[in-house]
């Protein structure tokens, strides 16, 4: 075996031997902290913060079945919703109040409703007839609804 041969071997062998050496240290530093957060009754986990909150059982229930079906953990849902807020620099979606605000029934007395249903009558009456479709887009772009 030439010189040159036995030098690009032994640089090998080397550089195999200091990068064996080094994967041995990180191991060893992962099985030390892998040791001290078992030994404080912790687990081995990214650096993480419980996140508490009051929310609506039905509400809570109807996100997290759909969350099931899409494969999302709630703890992944919320991490993600976070990640977007840093992402948007704000709360990742419109936060509005509608500039109309749609008739509230249950507060209006029988005259009013009457009257509201005679609007509604002579506009069919007069051939002013709207889709369901067109009344969702109205709904949409006035009332975020």
């Amino acid at each position: 075996m030439g010189t040159l041969k036995k030098l690009k071997n032994i640089r090998t062998f080397l550089s195999l031997k200091k990068i064996t050496h080094s994967i041995l240290q990180l191991l060893a530093i992962a099985s030390k902290i892998s040791y001290n957060i078992r030994k404080k009754g912790g687990d081995i986990m990214a650096n993480t913060t419980p996140v508490y909150a009051r929310i609506d059982t039905d509400l809570k229930n109807s996100a997290e079945e759909i969350l099931s079906q899409l494969g999302i953990s709630p703890s992944s849902a919320i991490q993600m919703f976070y990640n977007q807020i840093i992402l948007k620099n704000g709360i990742p979606f419109d936060l509005r109040i509608p500039a109309n605000k749609p008739l509230a029934i249950a507060a209006m007395n029988r005259e009013q409703i009457d009257a509201e249903l005679k609007k509604g009558i002579d506009s069919i009456k007069e051939g002013k007839i709207y889709s369901a479709d067109e009344v969702d887009s109205v709904l949409a772009k006035e009332y975020g609804i």
